[in-house]
Order: structure tokens, then C-alpha cells, then sequence
């Protein structure tokens, strides 16, 4: 697992070419879900093994020497997992992110094993770390369906509207008169890099310099205001007057054929739909 996601790290860092013109960054979603589909089957495993247990007990031999070993390697799967999630997190790498999920399900089991070896210790009863056994690998598991979630939506190109509603709010906030209406909005993600495609409307006489300009201004605008890098595809619409004239906030328009009466609020419901937006 390991050596798969140095392999996919390296793969996602490479520059695009001829043959992946968007990047290499659609390999971190299959390195996830690798790492997301072993650590489930580890806690699938523990959960085998603690119902197996439970009806077939198994002596257990030197406790004290089991207690070290598996505080020592908890200790150390946990410092290291904890420190590469937070390192994917502020990269936005979600390879480092699962690598370090991977190593916490690994010192959680040696938490499980720890509690259920000392219960077993303290009370003398057996039955105490196969039932702790199935709450640990119950938790792994949740953590492998997780990563195995995450990476069939980047894989499937699922709309994060949590990510996409913190762009509208930005536009809403910093949105230009001469930005009469943008629709069709999509974000797609290829490893740390996010692809923005959408449809904005802008005044039918502006020439094609101008309209480039305020394209321009609405990609600066997103790049200022997001943690990652960004890449855009958009379409500039001519309005169509007097069909958009009720939604166009120009003032002094000279070519308004009807009056202004909505100001469209842009919310994550109406700016992903493929139509203009009316009166």
C-alpha cells in the first residue's frame, strides 16, 4: 500500500501532456480508494477473527510483552498517520491524507488490542477483547468506507456543493454590474487542482477584448479566493435584449430595451442550471 501511494504521488506531481491534458491527478482518487478498500478489509479481518474467538476462545500467552509491543507500535502509527493527514489536508493531497488514515486504523486496532489485553488483565475475562475487537474494527471499517466514498466521487466527478456554494457566496459578494448572469457552473477535481467551467452573460456589444477582460476579472476573482490551484473554461454569452434587460443591473445601458426589475440572487441551486436565468 505504501509503495502504490509513493508511485500515485509521483504520478500526480507530473505536468500534463498530450496524453493527459487535464494532469495526473485523477490517480490520487485510485490510490485512496486502494488504501480506503485495504483498511476496510483490516477491520472486516478483526471482525472475523474477534466472532471467531468468541465462540472458539484462544489462550492468550505472555500479556505483558503483547501490552509493549502494541502501545510502541500504536504510538508510532498514530504520530506518523496523524502528522500525514494533516500534511494532505494543508496540500490537499489525498494520498497523504489516506496514507495517514491508513497508519491511525493500524493504531487504533493496537488501541483496541491495548484496552481489551488490560480488561482481560483486570477482570479476567476473555469475552471483553473479542467485544472490544468488534468496536475498533467496526471504526476501521468506517474509516475505510470513507476513503473508499471520497474516491469514487473525485473518480465520478461528483459536485462537492459545499466547495461550490462557498464560490458563490464569493461571486454574490464581488459580483460585477456588467456580469448580467452566470449559469451552467461546474467544478471538477483533478487531484489538488480544480477545473471551473461555466456560462456568463455579458453586455451584447462588448467587443471581444472587453468581454475577455470581465472573464478575466471573474477568474482573478475565484483564483484570490481559493486555497488551491485553479484552471477555468468559460463562455461569454451576449445578452439578449429585452429578454435579459430584467435582470441586467447596467445602469446607463445604452442599448436597454426594457426596465431592470430582479436583482438574481445566485445561490448553489439556480447557478449550476444550464439555462439564463429570467424575470
Amino acid at each position: 500500500a505504501a509503495a502504490f501511494g509513493l508511485f500515485s504521488l509521483l504520478l500526480a506531481a507530473k505536468p500534463r501532456d498530450s496524453n493527459h491534458p487535464y494532469g495526473h491527478g485523477k490517480v490520487e482518487f485510485i490510490s485512496a480508494g486502494f488504501e480506503g478498500a485495504l483498511i476496510f478489509l483490516a477491520g472486516f479481518a478483526i471482525w472475523f477473527k474477534a466472532g471467531y474467538n468468541i465462540f472458539y476462545p484462544q489462550p492468550l500467552y505472555q500479556l505483558g510483552l503483547g501490552l509493549a509491543l502494541a502501545a510502541f507500535a500504536g504510538l508510532v502509527n498514530f504520530g506518523l498517520g496523524h502528522y500525514l493527514e494533516r500534511r494532505g489536508v494543508h496540500a490537499n493531497s489525498l494520498i497523504m491524507e489516506a496514507s495517514g488514515k491508513h497508519l491511525k486504523s493500524d493504531a487504533y486496532s493496537s488501541a483496541g488490542l491495548l484496552i481489551g489485553l488490560g480488561l482481560v488483565l483486570i477482570t479476567g475475562i476473555p469475552l471483553l477483547d473479542n467485544l472490544l475487537a468488534i468496536l475498533f474494527g467496526g471504526i476501521i471499517m468506517f474509516t475505510g468506507y470513507q476513503l473508499v466514498r471520497r474516491s469514487v466521487a473525485g473518480i465520478m466527478d461528483e459536485a462537492d456543493y459545499q466547495l461550490i456554494d462557498d464560490m458563490v457566496a464569493t461571486l454574490q459578494r464581488h459580483r460585477r454590474d456588467c456580469w448580467i448572469d452566470v449559469h451552467n457552473f461546474r467544478v471538477i477535481k483533478y487531484g489538488p487542482t480544480l477545473h471551473i467551467d461555466c456560462h456568463m452573460t455579458v453586455p451584447w456589444y462588448y467587443d471581444t477584448r472587453r468581454s475577455h477582460a470581465e472573464v478575466k476579472n471573474f477568474e482573478d476573482l475565484l483564483k484570490a479566493n481559493s486555497s488551491v490551484p485553479v484552471e477555468f473554461f468559460i463562455h461569454a454569452d451576449p445578452c439578449d435584449p429585452p429578454r435579459n434587460c430584467g435582470i441586467c443591473q447596467m445602469k446607463g445601458c445604452p442599448e436597454r430595451q426594457a426596465p431592470s426589475e430582479l436583482k438574481v440572487e445566485w445561490t448553489l441551486e439556480n447557478i449550476m442550471k444550464n439555462a439564463q436565468h429570467e424575470v
